[in-house]
C-alpha cells in the first residue's frame, strides 16, 4: 500500500513510518520541514504539491497537530485548536478532489474528549464527553472543545468513498527518547515517580506495538468507522502506575507531590497540570468487539517490555 502520513514526523509518526515500511509498505511523509527523499512539504492549512501523494494513495494517517504539552495559555489554545482543524480541513479538501480518494482515512483525535472521572472507564458507546464535569478547572472544556472540534473536521469532510475513523489515542508507551515513557522512566528512577495528588486518577496508556497493530487492523477492517478508542483494556491509577514502573526499574521509593507541588512543576516546565491531574477511564470497546487481541494489555509485563527496549 502506498501510505501518506500528514505530521509524520513526530513520535507517532516515527513508529508508524518503522513499522509500515518493515511491512513493505510506501509510506511518504507530509510536514513543513522536509530532508528525506518520502517526506513532502506542507504547511498544515494549504492545498499545494503534497495533494498529488493523496490521489491515488491506499490511507491517509492524520496525525497533525501542535503538541499539547505547554502552558494552556489563550495563544497555545488556539495554535492547538488551529493545527489540528485546519490540517484535518486540508486532508479533507485533498480527499474530496482526488480522482482516486484513498480508501481509509485514519485521523488521530485524542481519550481527553471524555469527561473526567473515577468511575467506569469510556468505551465508545456509553462514554461520557466531556465539558461539563462539576468540581475541575473550567479551563479543562478547552480540551474537550478543541477534540471535538478536530473530530468534527472529519466528520464534515466531503469524502464519500473513503472510509474515515477517528483514532481516540491514550497516552502511547514507546522507549523512544523524548516520548512519555521516557519522561515517567526518569521520573521514577530519580525517586520522584510518586503519586500525583494522592494518586486516583486513572490513567489510559497503549503500547508502542499495540498501537502499530491497530493502526494496522484498522487499515484492514472495512467494517469499522467513526470513532475507536485506542487504548488497553486496563486503565490504571497513577499512584498504581508509576509504582509498577519503580519497581521494573529497581527503584524502591517514589517521592509524592502535592496538587501546589504539581502546579509549581508544571509552571517551570512550561507545560500544564490537567495533563497530570486529569483522570483519563478509557477502554477499547469496539477494538474488542471486532475481535482485536491485545499484545500487551497489562501495565507490569509492558513496563519491562519498554524498560528493556530502552537500555537495549
Amino acid at each position: 500500500m502506498r501510505i501518506v502520513i500528514p505530521g509524520g514526523t513526530g513520535q507517532i509518526g516515527r513508529i508508524l513510518e518503522r513499522a509500515l515500511t518493515e511491512d513493505g509498505h510506501e509510506v511518504v511523509l507530509l510536514t513543513r520541514r522536509p530532508g528525506r527523499d518520502q517526506e513532502i512539504f506542507w504547511d498544515g492549512r494549504s492545498l499545494g504539491r503534497w495533494t498529488a501523494a493523496v490521489d491515488g494513495a491506499d490511507a491517509v494517517i492524520n496525525l497533525a497537530g501542535r503538541s499539547v504539552n505547554c502552558r494552556y495559555t489563550e495563544q497555545n489554545l488556539r495554535d492547538m485548536t488551529d493545527s489540528r482543524v485546519h490540517s484535518t480541513r486540508a486532508v479533507g479538501r485533498a480527499i474530496a478532489g482526488a480522482r482516486r480518494p484513498p480508501r481509509v482515512w485514519l485521523q488521530m483525535s485524542t481519550a481527553t474528549i471524555y469527561a473526567h472521572t473515577y468511575g467506569t472507564p469510556h468505551d465508545e458507546d456509553t462514554g461520557v464527553i466531556g465539558g461539563a464535569e462539576p468540581g475541575v478547572p473550567a479551563y479543562w472544556e478547552r480540551s474537550v472543545r478543541i477534540a471535538r472540534a478536530w473530530e468534527r473536521e472529519q466528520t464534515e469532510a466531503a469524502t464519500p468513498r473513503t472510509r474515515r475513523v477517528a483514532l481516540r489515542c491514550a497516552m502511547v508507551m514507546s522507549p523512544d527518547a523524548g516520548g512519555a515513557f521516557d519522561q515517567l522512566a526518569r521520573l521514577a528512577r530519580t525517586g520522584l515517580g510518586g503519586p500525583v495528588d494522592g494518586g486516583g486518577q486513572y490513567l489510559s496508556w497503549i503500547h508502542d506495538r499495540d498501537l502499530v497493530r491497530s493502526v494496522r487492523f484498522l487499515l484492514d477492517r472495512e467494517d469499522l468507522s467513526g470513532p475507536v478508542n485506542l487504548a488497553t483494556p486496563t486503565p490504571v491509577p497513577q499512584r498504581a502506575f508509576m509504582r509498577t514502573l519503580r519497581r521494573a526499574a529497581g527503584v524502591p521509593v517514589g517521592l509524592p507531590a502535592t496538587r501546589w507541588m504539581v502546579e509549581l512543576g508544571a509552571f517551570a516546565l512550561r507545560s500544564d497540570t490537567e495533563l497530570l491531574l486529569k483522570s483519563r477511564a478509557v477502554v477499547p470497546g469496539r477494538l474488542l468487539a471486532a475481535g482485536f487481541a491485545f499484545e500487551h494489555p497489562h501495565w507490569p509485563a509492558a513496563a519491562t517490555d519498554l524498560l528493556r527496549r530502552t537500555r537495549r
